[in-house]
This record gives C-alpha cells, sequence and structure tokens, in this order.
C-alpha cells in the first residue's frame, strides 16, 4: 500500500493565487460580504452560505486545494464557521467545511487552534481504558489477569456504568466502540480491495489515512514493527532483550501446550524444541496444512478470536488465520543487531530514492512512510529510533542537494578517446588522481565485516591559494564523499538544471568515507595538535581515508558472489561539505552507541522525556532534594532590589543595622514537603505566614589581598523579579525551563546562574551547551566580566578562534594560560622567599613550592596569629598586627599603608586577606602539580577537561560529534545549561545528557536549565516532507512547553523602542519594556531624516514585475531591492553610520540580488560603503541592529512568512528604526500577520522623509519636524532623489573623484509631495534648479573621464544558485564571491 501511494507521480508544486486572482473569485465577493474582517458592516450570519460554500466551491471542485487556500485566506474558519457553531446549527457540511480549514492550516504549517486541552479530553474519552468492552470476553479476562492493578479500574468504571441514566450509557457505550468498529470498516473496506485489476484509489487512500490515524508513524513496515516492539502494553516499561527473548518462549509453549492437548494433527510440533519450530518457515510448514475451522480454534484457544460455536464454519478467509498465528510467534529480528550492520553513509541507491527521500517540495497532501516526532514516545529506545531514522533521512537529502551542485558544476563529459573529462570546476570537489585500499583488518569476534578499512586518495590542488588551504584543512573525522560519475554526454554539452541529475552526468556510485589525516612526504598521517603544520611541496596532496566496513563487507560479496565490478576502482571525484553541515555521521554513530547501551536517564527526567506523568514533576519545587539556603552573591544590587525581586513575600533581615543590609545576602526559603504542607518537629502544622517569609543574611566576602585586582568583580545588572525566579530556579535541583522573548536578557540571566552554581557549589561542574559559537562567544565575554576564575574555564569545539578577546579559551590555550601562569606564580615564590631570606632554589617546580610553603611560610603564620590572638578576652594592640606582620616586604608592591591601623579587628582581616593571596598561589601550584608529570599537550589537555575545568562550554553539534570521546575520558558533570535550546534539534539537545557514565547505574545530573524562544524560528530543516510531515522542526524546548513543563517566562525588554516592541510583543504572555527604553536619550530621540520610527512602505511592480524566481524557491524582487539599497544610501548620506544598518529579507535569492544591487550602487563608495550585514531573517536569529530595512519579496502569494515565528524574527531585529518593503495588499489580508501588519497599515504606506535633517538628531521621537517633509510614492522616485542628493554633495564638498551610477530607469516623472500639512510654494522649482545644475556638474565630469555610466536595465544576472526557502550555508562574508 505504501508502494502504491509513493510510486505514484512525484507531487506538482502548488500555486497559490495571486491578489488579483483572489479579488476576482467567487469566495472573496462572498468574504466581503458576510465576514473579511476589512470590511466595516458585515451581513448576519447564514447557514445557507455555508452549505452554498461547500457544495458549489469545494465539492463541486473535488475538494481543489486551490479553492481551499482561497477560503482559509479569507479568514473563514476564524471569522464565520468557528465563531458560529454551534450543535443547533451543525450539519455535514458545516463540519465538513471545518475540517477542510483545519486541515489546510496543517497543510501551511500554521496553528489551528490553542484549546489543546479541550481536544485532548475528547480525544481521551476515545482511547483509555473502558474501550476494552470491545474485547471479547475470554480475551479481557485474560488481559486483565495479567495486570491485577487494571482490575480494580476496571470493576471502578463498571460501578460508575450502573449509576449512568439509559441515554448517558448508551452514548458513553459509542464512543468507547468508536475505535473497534473503525478498525472493522478499515479491515471491510480493505477486503473489497482486489489483489489486481484496476482498483479504487478512494479505497486505497482511506486505507491509507486509517493506518496513519492509528500509527502516527510509517505505514506497513513500521506496523508490523511496532506491534512487536519492546514494550509492556500495560506498565509501560522498556524490555531488555531477555525480556523479550522470554515473552517469545512463552507465547510458543503455550501454543504446543493448546495443540498437543487438543491438535492431535499437531503432535510433531507440540513435541519439538522451540528453535526448531519458531521460523516463519516452519510455522507455515505446520499450519499450513490444517483447515480454516482447526485454524480458528487454534486461534480461540490463545484468545485471539471468539470460539465457534457447534457446527459453524468460521467466516475469516485461511491465509488471515495463517498470518494472524505465524506473526505473533515467529521469531522476531533483533532491532540493534540490524541496526548495527547498517552502513551510516548513503549511496547512490537511497540517495536518489524519491520513496525513501522524499523531494523538496511536500505539499501537505497525502501519506508518507516517514517516522513522526511528536508529543510521546513509548520508551527510550522509540525515541532514539525515530530520530536516527529521520535524522538520516534529512542528511542524505542535504548530500543529494551537495553531491548535484558540486558534480554539475564540474561538468563532467565523454571525452573523445572514451575516458572523463572535466569542463569546470567546483570548490567542494576535486577528480581523484588516484585511489588505493591500503589496510582491511580482520573483523571483531562474533562480526562478519571488518574491524576497519583505509584507503588513500591522491588529489591535485592546482587551484586559489584560499581553496587550496581549505582543502588542505580537512580536519580528523571529517567525512567526504568518493563518486564515479562515466557522462553519455559529449563535451560541451549544456546541463540542465530541470532535468534528472543522475543520467545527465553519468553518476554510477557515491561512497562515504571519514579524513583520518593528511601524509606528509614521507607517507606518515600528520597528526592534530598545538604544533604547527609541515608546508608541503607542490599540489599533490594524498589522504588517508576510513572507508565504511559494513559498506566494504556488502560490496566486496556482491563482487565475488554475483561477479559485480569493485566499486573501489573506480572513483574519479572526491567532494567535501562544510563542516557546519556534515556532522551526520558522527551524530548517526553516537545514537547508535547509544542504542547499545543503557541510556541512563535521571529518574526524575525519564518521564518528561518521554512525554509521560506529570509535565511538572521535575520543577524544584517539587523536587525531594531542594535547597533551603543558597547564596545569591552578587545578584541583587541592594536589599531594597532583594525586596523588590520577592513580590508577595515578607522579608526578614538577620541583622537589624541597616547599614549592614548591604550584598551579598544569603536566603533562605520556605520549604514545602514534596507533597502539602511543611511539618514542623512536633508535628503541628506550620502557619502560613512563615510559608510566605525569606531569611535573608548579609554577608561580607572575605579579604583576598591587598592588590587592586584581589578585588571581586560584581554583576551591576538590576535584574528583574521574573528574571530573579529563573536565576532561583537555576540553582535549584530539577528542571528549569526560561521562555526568553527576544531583549530580555536571557544571556544574563544564563551568566548569573552560571556565576551562582560556581560559587554555591565549588566542587560540581556545569556544562554550557549552545547552538551557534556566536551565542557561545557572547556568553563567555560575559562570564569573564563576572568573579569566576578564569583557570576553571573551557570551551571545546572549533569556535573559539572567534572569540573577541585577547584569551584563548581552547583546549590548548588553556594548556598555555596553565603553564604562563605556573612560571608566573612560582616567580612570585621566588619573590616570597627573597623576602622572607630563605636560602635555596624553593621555586623551581610546584613540588618544591609546596614543601616551601610547609615549612617556611606556614610556619611564620602560626607564629604571628600566636602573637596577635585575643588572649583572655583582652584585644592586643592595633599597632601589633602591623609591626609582628611576617609578609611587609613581600607585600612592599602593593599600595601603601597595606595596613590601616585603625581598628584591630580591621587590621586583622586585612592580615588575613594578604595570607588568603599567598596561599591561592600555593594551591593553584598544587593543581597544576600534574603538568609537571604530564608531557604531551594531549595528556595535558585531557587532565583539564577532567579535573581542573569547573564550567565547560560547548555547541550541541560538539557534544554530538565528541560523546564517545568525552566518555572514555571519564568526563563528569552535574549541571547543564542550555542556550538557545529552541534552535536546537530534539536528539542534539537530549546527546548532552548522556556525555557521561552513570554512577552506579544513576546520572549524576542534577540541573537542567533550558533558556529559549519557542515563538522564534525552530532548527533549520531544508527538507519540507520531514519538516511539516514528520515534525523534525520541533525542538525538544518546544515539545516540554507543548507537553504544559512549567516555564518562567521572562516579561521586560530592554533591546528595542516601545513602539517597535509593540509589534511583536502580542507573541508574548504580558512582554513589557525595562525602564530604560523610555528614559535613555537614544530611544527618546527620532530617528534622523524619517518621520517615523517605523514604516511599512508599499512597493508596486518595477517595469511590469514584482517577484519572480529565476531557480525553484530562489524568490528575487528587483523593485524592493532597489529601493531598500536607496534608502540605505539616504541613511549613509545623511551621517548614519553604515555599520549600525543591516538589510534582511525573507528569501536567499533577494539576499543575493541585494549584495548585487550594492555592488553595483554604492559598495566601493567611501562616502557610503556597506550595510553591517546582508542576509535573511532566518541567519539573523540572536542578532540585533539598531536599524532594521526588511524586503519580503513576495508579491503572489505571503510563502513562509505566514510562519508567526518568521515574523516575530523579523520583527524583533531592530532597536531605534525598522523600514518594511513590501506589497501591502498581499500581506494586509493574511490571519496570522493581522496582530503585526494592523499597526503597520495604521501608518501612511508611502515612505515619508525629511531629507534635510542629519544624523544625529535633537528632534524628540514622535514629534514634527520642523524641517520640510516629503512623502516618496514609488523606488524610481527615490532613488532619483537619493542621486540628485549624492550629486549636490559632491559639488557642495567638490569630492569630483566620487561616481555614482544613475538611477534604475524611471516609469514616471518623479514629482516630489508635500504632506497635507506643509504646502511650501516653489519647492519643485528649487528642485529642478539643484537637478539641472547637479546635471551640469555630471556632464563635465562624464567629459573629463570621471564618470562612467552604465546601463543599468541591463542588471547583471544573478549567479545560478540552488536557493531554498530557508537560509542554506551562508557562512560566508557578505561581499562574496559566488562560486
Amino acid at each position: 500500500m505504501a508502494a502504491t501511494a509513493a510510486s505514484s507521480a512525484p507531487p506538482k508544486k502548488i500555486v497559490a493565487p495571486t491578489v488579483s486572482q483572489i479579488n476576482a473569485e467567487y469566495v472573496t465577493q462572498l468574504a466581503n460580504k458576510y465576514w473579511a474582517p476589512h470590511v466595516k458592516k458585515t451581513l448576519s450570519f447564514d447557514l445557507k452560505v455555508i452549505e452554498d460554500v461547500y457544495t458549489k466551491e469545494i465539492v463541486r471542485s473535488k475538494f481543489a486545494i486551490r479553492k481551499i487556500m482561497l477560503l482559509e485566506f479569507s479568514q473563514y474558519l476564524e471569522n464565520y464557521l468557528w465563531m458560529n457553531y454551534s450543535p443547533e446549527v451543525s450539519s455535514k457540511a458545516y463540519l465538513m467545511s471545518i475540517c477542510c480549514m483545519v486541515n489546510e492550516k496543517f497543510r501551511e504549517n500554521v496553528p489551528a487552534w490553542e484549546e489543546v486541552d479541550l481536544i485532548r479530553g475528547q480525544v481521551q474519552q476515545l482511547i483509555s481504558l473502558p474501550m476494552w468492552m470491545a474485547l471479547q470476553p475470554n480475551r479481557l479476562e485474560h488481559e486483565l489477569k495479567k495486570t491485577p492493578k487494571l482490575r480494580k479500574f476496571w470493576n471502578l468504571i463498571k460501578k460508575n456504568d450502573a449509576k449512568m441514566d439509559e441515554e448517558a450509557r448508551m452514548q458513553a457505550y459509542r464512543e468507547r466502540r468508536f475505535l473497534s468498529q473503525l478498525i472493522q470498516k478499515f479491515i471491510s473496506v480493505l477486503k473489497t480491495i482486489p489483489v489486481s485489476g484496476p482498483i479504487s484509489m478512494d479505497k486505497v487512500h482511506y486505507c491509507e489515512r486509517f493506518i496513519e490515524l492509528m500509527l502516527d508513524l510509517e505505514l506497513l513496515d513500521m506496523l508490523k514493527f511496532y506491534t512487536g516492539f519492546e514494550i509492556n502494553d500495560q506498565t509501560g516499561n522498556a524490555l531488555t532483550e531477555n525480556e523479550m527473548t522470554t515473552i517469545h518462549y512463552d507465547r510458543i509453549t503455550s501454543l504446543q501446550r493448546a495443540a498437543f492437548a487438543h491438535f492431535p494433527e499437531l503432535y510433531d510440533f507440540a513435541l519439538s524444541n522451540v528453535a526448531a519450530v519458531d521460523t516463519r518457515d516452519a510455522l507455515v510448514k505446520l499450519f499450513g496444512p490444517l483447515s480454516s475451522n482447526v485454524l480458528h480454534q487454534v486461534a480461540s484457544y490463545l484468545c485471539l478470536l471468539p470460539p465457534l460455536a457447534e457446527g459453524e464454519d468460521t467466516t475469516h478467509e485461511k491465509e488471515f488465520l495463517l498470518e494472524l498465528l505465524v506473526s505473533r510467534h515467529e521469531r522476531r529480528i533483533s532491532q540493534i543487531q540490524q541496526l548495527n550492520q547498517m552502513p551510516l553513509y548513503p549511496t547512490e541507491k537511497i540517495i536518489w530514492d524519491e520513496n525513501i527521500v522524499p523531494t523538496e517540495y511536500y505539499s501537505g497532501e497525502g501519506c508518507l512512510a516517514l517516522p513522526k516526532l511528536n508529543l510521546q514516545f513509548l520508551t527510550l529506545h522509540d525515541y532514539l529510533l525515530r530520530n536516527f531514522n529521520l535524522f538520516r533521512l534529512e542528511s542524505t537529502y542535504e548530500i543529494r542537494q551537495d553531491i548535484e551542485d558540486s558534480v554539475s558544476r564540474m561538468k563532467p563529459w565523454l571525452s573523445e578517446y572514451g575516458g572523463v573529462v572535466f569542463g569546470g570546476w567546483a570548490r567542494m570537489a576535486q577528480p581523484i588522481v588516484s585511489f588505493t585500499v591500503v589496510e582491511v583488518a580482520k573483523p571483531n569476534i562474533g562480526e562478519n565485516w571488518p574491524m576497519r578499512v583505509r584507503a588513500d586518495v591522491t588529489i591535485n590542488l592546482n587551484v586559489r591559494d584560499n581553496i587550496k588551504d581549505e582543502w588542505e584543512g580537512l580536519r580528523k573525522h571529517d567525512v567526504c564523499f568518493l563518486i564515479t560519475v562515466r557522462p553519455m554526454q559529449p563535451y560541451g554539452t549544456k546541463f540542465d538544471r530541470r532535468q534528472p541529475f543522475v543520467e545527465q552526468t553519468g553518476l554510477v556510485y557515491v561512497r562515504g568515507c571519514e579524513i583520518q589525516g593528511m601524509l606528509d612526504e614521507k607517507g606518515r598521517v600528520i597528526e592534530e595538535g598545538p604544533e604547527p603544520k609541515p608546508r608541503l611541496k607542490g599540489d599533490c596532496r594524498t589522504y588517508r581515508v576510513f572507508l565504511d566496513p559494513n559498506q566494504y563487507q556488502q560490496d566486496m560479496t556482491n563482487t565475488i558472489q554475483n561477479g559485480a565490478e569493485d566499486v573501489y576502482e573506480t572513483f574519479n571525484i572526491i567532494m567535501r561539505r562544510k563542516p557546519k553541515e556534515n556532522n551526520f555521521k558522527a551524530l548517526l554513530e553516537t545514537i547508535r552507541n547509544l542504542m547499545n547501551t543503557d541510556c541512563v536517564v535521571p529518574d526524575w527526567l525519564h518521564d518528561i522525556i518521554l512525554g509521560y506523568g506529570d509535565p511538572s514533576s521535575a520543577h524544584y519545587s517539587k523536587m525531594p532534594n531542594q535547597i533551603a539556603t543558597l547564596d545569591f552573591n552578587d545578584t541583587f544590587l541592594s536589599i531594597d532590589h532583594l525586596k523588590a525581586s520577592f513580590p508577595g513575600y515578607n522579608v526578614k533581615v538577620t541583622v537589624n543595622d541597616p547599614v549592614l543590609h548591604i550584598p551579598p545576602f544569603r536566603i533562605t526559603f520556605p520549604i514545602k514537603g514534596g507533597k502539602g504542607t511543611k511539618r514542623k518537629e512536633d508535628g503541628s502544622e506550620e502557619n502560613p505566614e512563615d510559608t510566605k517569609t525569606l531569611i535573608v543574611e548579609p554577608h561580607v566576602i572575605p579579604n583576598r589581598g591587598p592588590y587592586p585586582y584581589n578585588q571581586p568583580k560584581r554583576n551591576t545588572i538590576q535584574f528583574t523579579h521574573t528574571q530573579i525566579e529563573a536565576i532561583r530556579a537555576g540553582m535549584q535541583p530539577g528542571l528549569t525551563m526560561v521562555v526568553g522573548p527576544p531583549g530580555t536578557g536571557k544571556t544574563d540571566v544564563a551568566v548569573q546562574i552560571i556565576s551562582n552554581l560556581y560559587h554555591n557549589f565549588p566542587e560540581q561542574r556545569t556544562l554550557i551547551v549552545t547552538h551557534s559559537n556566536q551565542a557561545l562567544n557572547q556568553l563567555f565575554e560575559k562570564i569573564m566580566a563576572l568573579d569566576i576564575d578564569e583557570r576553571h574555564l573551557l570551551r571545546l569545539g572549533h569556535g573559539e578562534e572567534e572569540l573577541e578577546t585577547e584569551k584563548d579559551f581552547s583546549r590548548y590555550g588553556r594548556v598555555n594560560y596553565v603553564l604562563a601562569r605556573r612560571l608566573e606564580l612560582l616567580r612570585e615564590v621566588g619573590r616570597l622567599q627573597e623576602s622572607l631570606g630563605v636560602p635555596g632554589d624553593v621555586s623551581y617546580t610546584c613540588e618544591t613550592a609546596g614543601h616551601f610553603f610547609l615549612y617556611q611560610v606556614m610556619s611564620r603564620w602560626e607564629e604571628y596569629i600566636s602573637k596577635v590572638k585575643v588572649k583572655g578576652g583582652k584585644l592586643p594592640e592595633v599597632t601589633d598586627v602591623s609591626s609582628f606582620f611576617p609578609f611587609h616586604q613581600y607585600f612592599a608592591n602593593a599600595p601603601q599603608p597595606v595596613f590601616k591601623g585603625k581598628s584591630y579587628e580591621e587590621d586583622m582581616e586585612i592580615a588575613e586577606g594578604c595570607f588568603r593571596h599567598i596561599k591561592k598561589i600555593f594551591t593553584q601550584l598544587e593543581e597544576f602539580r600534574a603538568f609537571e608529570l604530564l608531557r604531551s599537550g594531549l595528556d595535558r589537555s585531557k587532565y583539564l577537561l577532567v579535573k581542573e575545568a569547573k564550567i565547560i562550554a560547548m555547541t550541541c553539534t560538539h557534544a554530538a560529534l565528541k560523546r564517545r570521546d568525552l566518555v572514555e575520558l571519564g568526563f563528569k558533570y552535574d549541571n547543564i545549561l542550555m542556550e538557545e535550546s529552541a534552535q536546537i534539534l530534539e536528539i542534539e539537545t537530549f546527546i548532552p545528557l548522556l556525555l557521561q557514565n552513570p554512577q552506579d547505574g544513576f546520572s549524576r545530573l542534577k540541573r537542567w536549565i533550558m533558556i529559549g524562544d519557542h515563538h522564534q524560528l525552530p532548527p533549520v530543516i531544508k527538507n519540507m516532507a520531514f519538516q511539516k510531515y514528520s515534525n523534525m522542526e520541533q525542538s525538544l524546548f518546544t515539545r516540554f512547553v507543548r507537553v504544559g513543563v512549567p516555564t518562567v517566562d521572562l516579561d521586560a525588554q530592554g533591546r528595542a523602542r516601545a513602539s517597535l516592541c509593540n509589534l511583536y510583543n502580542w507573541r508574548y504572555k504580558n512582554l513589557g519594556n525595562l525602564p530604560h527604553v523610555q528614559l535613555l536619550p537614544e530611544f527618546r530621540t527620532a530617528n534622523a531624516g524619517f518621520l517615523y520610527d517605523f514604516q511599512l512602505i508599499n512597493v508596486e511592480d518595477f517595469n511590469g514585475v514584482g517577484e519572480s524566481e529565476p531557480n525553484p524557491y530562489f524568490y528575487q524582487n528587483l523593485g524592493e531591492a532597489e529601493y531598500v539599497v536607496a534608502v540605505f544610501m539616504y541613511m549613509c548620506l545623511l551621517g548614519y553610520p553604515a555599520d549600525k544598518i543591516s538589510i534582511l529579507t525573507t528569501y536567499n535569492g533577494q539576499k543575493h540580488l541585494i549584495r548585487d544591487v550594492i555592488n553595483q550602487r554604492c559598495g566601493n563608495n567611501p562616502l557610503i560603503g556597506r550595510p553591517n550585514k546582508v542576509t535573511t531573517v532566518d541567519r539573523f536569529q540572536g542578532q540585533q541592529n539598531d536599524y532594521i530595512l526588511l524586503s519580503l519579496v513576495r508579491t503572489k502569494a505571503v510563502g513562509h512568512l505566514r510562519d508567526v515565528r518568521r515574523l516575530v524574527v523579523a520583527m524583533s531585529r531592530a532597536r531605534l528604526g525598522l523600514y518594511i518593503f513590501a506589497r501591502v495588499s498581499l500581506f494586509q489580508n493574511c490571519f496570522e500577520l493581522t496582530p503585526a501588519f494592523s499597526q503597520l497599515t495604521a501608518r501612511p504606506l508611502h515612505l515619508h522623509i525629511v531629507p534635510t535633517e542629519c544624523f544625529p538628531t535633537a528632534r524628540q521621537n514622535g514629534e514634527r519636524p520642523s524641517h520640510q517633509i516629503h512623502v516618496i510614492k514609488n523606488m524610481p522616485q527615490m532613488a532619483n532623489f537619493v542621486y540628485n542628493m549624492y550629486m549636490h554633495m559632491i559639488q557642495s564638498t567638490r569630492h569630483h573623484q566620487q561616481h555614482l551610477l544613475p538611477p534604475p530607469a524611471m516609469i514616471e516623472e518623479p514629482e516630489m509631495t508635500q504632506t497635507e500639512e506643509t504646502e511650501v510654494e516653489g519647492e519643485g522649482q528649487d528642485m529642478q534648479e539643484d537637478a539641472e545644475e547637479e546635471n551640469t556638474v555630471l556632464e563635465e565630469m562624464m567629459k573629463e573621464g570621471e564618470l562612467n555610466v552604465v546601463e543599468v536595465d541591463e542588471h547583471r544576472k544573478m549567479p545560478e544558485h540552488p536557493g531554498r526557502d530557508s537560509d542554506s550555508g551562508d557562512s560566508e562574508p557578505e561581499n562574496e564571491t559566488e562560486k
């Protein structure tokens, strides 16, 4: 059945109707009368309208997607169907109309409703225990006997049923039998489908949809797999391999007992040993000869079918009865064994198989044979398996794109002599000079594939230096692909991207390999490490690579047994991939390893990860090991700040003197027991007053020494009370989820949690995981500003090169830091030795320094303490503290005087601080002593990771890549903090929980803090089928929110002006503004040269063209691109710094077009320059800039901006100014975008500028400008205006050298329009005179040869680029040149 669906024609792209088509439709005319949101007075509700629309528009068009799209887009569901629904007016047409609209929303990936609990409650009635009433009585008894606990519930259900009245009982019975009746209907439809001959596709689709509903999973193969899944059907516990074997033996032996007792014809079977009869073939051979009635009787003895009455014949076919017995009793193949024998690299057979990896376009219609990720999973094995399969397919899809791109760029053609000749070149692929397999190791015991297979690949790098560096920079574990092409096309044939790729290029084989390293001149692998790599001569480079042993074994078997050619003698291309996108093999290997080991997830997390139980059970308030007293260190700036942070609590300070009420504070919280109220020792219940009382104890951080750098660094941020709640939750054990809308200080909260954990639990280690290196860098820069000793910080992965600091936090960087620090400290020991007059060389090693501390320093300190301590209640003289102090000479370089001489207590604290300073030197040296014993950089870096570092940071990708190495090293950690967790794939979020071996069968993980924002964009999944159908883009963070795990929602933003925040704050629970957004001058000042701080600017067609699509999904809009660049140039001419402006767009094609226009118009012009970034909204998530110019590109259909998460990201990137260029008539009709677009369209849709106002301006935001306001009607007018403005500036400053391209060809003569408020006479005349003057200057410059005029209509053709909706591979610099 799956094959039937899959082999049908590939899905066509559904073309959305254009605005003009929408307006011409009957549906639109109806909408304008009855439910359109922009119509002020609509007609009252009429049921006949719904009936008409259903019969004439939906049924008559055979449920055409285009009609349903129109209806859904017109807000038919929200404004007519849903709001007017009641049981009284319900009808088939009404219900089917609602179903069609809801399905269309799901197809478009738009949320259909919020009432999830209501739906859950309704569905639960259909699928909970009462539905067992549909079981036959003996089977019911059999199941209840197996699980006695369920019998109690069953009796309770029967008791409740007895109390119901007749009508309610019948309704309940109907609901309970709903599923069993549905199954019977399915079987009856299935039976009517003939095995051969013509079939009704409606019936096939019904059966497909039924199985999809039952399983929410793949189709037939998966049905088979999940019926025998390793789980206890009643308790939900996962079953081990041994338990599964026991169940299998029990089933077979019970069948043998039944056969022995009642069926003499089965004696042979009854007396055989299990292994002889439990294969499919053996069972079919034994039971095949029996009649249908006998088979039915056997099945009824096993409670699988109701018993036959005397003399009655079975109604079931023999084939069905035989399959029922065989499938239940045959031996199952271990899923893990199959998985372990599977090659991890995709081959050409899988990569181009549309049934396995669907095309990029998935319409949302029809079933696919793919696993799904939803809210719940059966067991951790099920969870990992679904993720394994999906991740494998998604990465295969990306590999297909990369191979097609690189190989077609190389243009393989058939040479005159029958060989291959390459007519082009590719950055990511090279022709292979030679390939040899150099090692095939023996298999491990019990396996039939080699332990490892290695080969050498030689290529000739006669390419540009930067590309040569990239090839030479291939690291260990990087994955490459070996490709064989045998083209049949003669030299010079053009490649057509729309034709099938494999036939055109003659691609025959694809095999994956993993780099071990490049070989040096002596043929040895160049090892990675801190040492510089040797420079090799010439252009030939050889790489040693690992091949996949499973694949190699399969290929060799095929060659030997079937005489097939040896694949490994044919390769002629090697392709590499971008490192960021190339982690699939390591990740699949990691998931496979996890499935082979006992996954130990902390008990308090296990059920939540699978989606069961109480979703709030891991919240700190329900954890049994909640901590009563916590030191908040420098979190609070004052006692008032503390009181404001805990509204609703009484704050009791332990000291009365207000002078001492200064941070740091320790807070003791009232703790409820896991359940109910707290009881006192004597058993009496506690006063409810006490449950709202905080006991606050100010404490003084002990003096750390007399030097200025000894003073601890302090937090300076005044956290809000929700931020404090997030920090408090993060310090307590359990799961903490923080939802951080844009600009709410997520990173500051994260850093404060890390700092507080570091100080409260010095023996614990915290792992930081983020999605991107950029987020890790931001975290690290803020961590360094707090009181954390940098020797405890470590950064793993390859992103540390980008850290904007002098310090290197990578493994080798930290090793070098420790070695340098050791020498520095030993010099200090030498200075101390000299100051004390001790002979000898004690500062030679950490060991000698340790002896010196013990015998020389400690003895002097103890002697000093005995002289100055309080004796017999009498304080010594203040001067004694200073005069007896033994280390005066050593501290001579500290700010003097060291001792103040005011009071004994103060001076003693200073003396102890000095000693703490000295003691810390020796403590650190003791820690560094291992570095004197460990000689290699690798050993030292491992020691750092396992012993020294307390805060270890990495990206989720690095965690997945290196899991095995970390576990083998004995890496340990107690806390995990994840930033950007709503952007991390489900499986990449899960793996960091398991980077350590369990201790005595338990995980030592105590806290898991996830910080993210599920209202912004999810992880990038390029294939639409995996993204929409399999829900692969759902992050674990989003799933937890959907399941109902409690979250702390940060509710005050400090990034953007309040007016800009209103464009997206409707998406969040009550997102307000921090006070400084209203108070700081930068937020109060207007945007110079603009009337408004944000504006939506309508852009009509330019030269009759709106959006265009030069390649599939590569959308461009030249009118918007020119308009955006003209406004950017205008801003720069007014004095705005170019790096404070970013240009964003929603499509890759437009990004390339805008970069193109900038290169032509102003890129190399020093008066204007380039914007900070030109990129897509998706790429810019997590970043911000003062001014954002946004191009929405589309003019025919809204496209993927309908995803509200993308809208939220787009609206929230700007701090001070946002200017959006779009086709307003298209976007204002879209229901999902209404909250933002209703605010945008409330302002004029033509750009209002104030060209005589320079940046920065003194004008307040919202104030009328004293200068002239111009209204710009269209793009050519703006372009012309900027051109004239620029020429005017050149003339006035006499910079004759600069030149500028003339503006795009005008459609109409521009006219400068004043607003209604300002009617200024003679302005047009002045402009004309200016323009004439500038034209004269222009003509002179052209005569002098200083200005080249380029014909703009010849807009440079865009480079061919397989662009996608979601931004792909934008890691190159902004002014990149295309490959």
